[in-house]
């Protein structure tokens, strides 16, 4: 206690020379006391209520000594707890064992104390909606992205307040410790349109998915702004990490690859027959499918059959040699790689290969096999379809955004939604979306082990929406109640 009490009264006393050489490593705890003294703008420091607490849980061998810190810092009075470990050596010396944690507890190696004008980065920033006042963190969805956004963003704010402040070495703010007096937090705006972000949050929670996990994204089609983000499960966010075959979604990719590159039209012959054999593996239609309700493109994609797209495929893409066409389209027209929506949010990057061999080179054209894709994927595939062109998806405004290397040609993409508007009023997706004004579409059922996940994409004039729904039974009697939800409200 009495060798405690020393170390303090010389540090009190500004003494910090002897303070340190009460340490058991003088050269390292001189400069870090005298840089507590400068960062904090010291005038004063004294120290009370000095008791032995017990042996040290963290220092072996070594004695707890507590005490209470007041601190006339630049801006006020600072006070906080804070504890030493004295430790005796083989000679019978006494030292305090030195680390930043002496300064203040917790304080880590490369970490400084300042006081005064409050860095940024040491106030939590506000992450808002669009609207430039909702708080992101009030949707359950959103509070991880808004977690990420406020830890990885570079918010600036005119006046952050006055305080003491843990800062890094190159100077960054950590954390705020004190507060002398409030500034104006820094403000991060996002794209999230706070109204549409309720909508998807209830969407996702609809009775009729009966508790199965969900996600959904809603984006605006023009600029690529990411508008809603919501899911349910526990998984993680699988709106936009859930990484997961898309079923007959993928038909929007693989009739974009039979239009530009074998110049097939909604009106091209596209029979759809019972079975299909493709590899030396058979593949059939979804329940409900009929053997002759598709003889053209437009009615294949209508009713979603299997067996048309597969032959199409093989015939038009694979026996030609172009056996890496969906990839191509993917990538070329439609954008998928490496994203970075913003903020330091992670997505999962969607994936269909270019070079699958067997069963899965047949499956790829009905989004099975290899072919996987996410919520967020799918619905920036619905984007470029009614936009006539891709946008990549971002979170934050003004973030970069990677282009496609071509742009959908105007008659492709009106070929398309020519398909999408007959899947949304007279085809699969018609039983939750006809009605609905402007709409285009695409259903998905996707096998998975023993189960089926259920997928919808469309969009409207103003928003494109997927939805994707683990253990969905069909995509319009599972996303499809989500999809309507979003369309409905947007």
């Amino acid at each position: 206690m009495e060798f405690a009490h020393s170390f303090l009264e010389k540090w009190s006393d500004q003494q910090l020379g002897g303070a340190a050489d009460a340490t058991d490593v003088p050269h390292t705890a001189s400069p870090a006391l005298q840089g507590y003294a400068d960062g904090l703008r010291l005038t004063k420091v004294s120290f009370g209520h000095v008791l032995a607490a017990g042996p040290s849980a963290v220092t072996k061998g070594a004695t707890k000594v507590t005490f209470d810190v007041t601190a006339q810092v630049a801006g006020g009075t600072w006070s906080y707890p804070s504890a030493v470990a004295v430790q005796q050596s083989t000679d019978g010396a006494l030292a305090v064992h030195w680390n930043n944690s002496v300064l203040y507890p917790g304080l880590g190696d490369h970490d400084f104390l300042t006081a005064g004008p409050l860095p940024p980065g040491a106030v939590p920033a506000e992450v808002v909606a669009g609207d430039g006042r909702t708080d992101l963190s009030a949707f359950p969805s959103l509070r991880d992205i808004t977690a990420t956004i406020r830890k990885n963003a570079k918010p600036v704010a005119e006046n952050t307040g006055t305080g003491v402040a843990v800062v890094d070495g190159k100077g960054r703010g950590v954390k705020t410790l004190k507060y002398f007096s409030k500034g104006k937090p820094p403000v991060v705006t996002t794209t999230i349109d706070a109204r549409l972000q309720t909508v998807a949050e209830s969407a996702v929670k609809d009775g009729h998915l009966q508790g199965k996990p969900a996600g959904t994204v809603a984006l605006d089609w023009r600029n690529g702004h990411i508008l809603a983000v919501a899911h349910t499960g526990d998984d993680g966010d699988i709106a936009i990490n859930g990484i997961k075959s898309p079923g007959s979604t993928m038909k929007i990719i693989t009739s974009a690859a039979l239009i530009d590159r074998a110049g097939l039209t909604p009106g091209s012959t596209a029979p759809c027959t019972a079975t299909v054999t493709a590899n030396g593996q058979v593949f059939h239609n979804d329940p409900g499918v009929s053997a002759d309700s598709g003889s053209t493109l437009a009615q294949a994609f209508a009713v979603s059959c299997n067996t048309s797209f597969i032959k199409e495929g093989f015939h038009h893409l694979v026996h030609d040699g172009d056996a890496s066409a969906l990839h191509d389209e993917a990538v070329n027209v439609f954008g998928m790689g490496s994203w970075s929506i913003g903020g330091g949010v992670a997505t999962t990057d969607p994936s269909i290969p270019p070079d699958v061999h067997g069963g899965d080179q047949a499956a790829q054209f009905i989004g099975q096999g290899k072919v996987t894709a996410t919520p967020l994927f799918m619905a920036s595939v619905a984007a470029t379809v009614r936009n006539t062109g891709f946008e990549q998806p971002i979170i934050l405004p003004g973030q970069h955004q990677e282009t496609a290397p071509q742009r959908i040609s105007a008659p492709t993409a009106g070929y398309l939604q020519l398909l999408m508007r007959g899947v949304a009023s007279g085809g699969t997706a018609a039983p939750r979306l006809h009605g609905l004004s402007g709409v285009g579409a695409k259903t998905g059922t996707a096998e998975e082990g023993d189960h089926t996940n259920g997928w919808l994409t469309a969009y409207d004039s103003r928003i494109s929406v997927a939805a994707l729904v683990e253990g969905g039974s069909s995509g319009v009697d599972s996303a499809g109640y989500v999809v309507r939800r979003l369309l409905g409200g947007s």
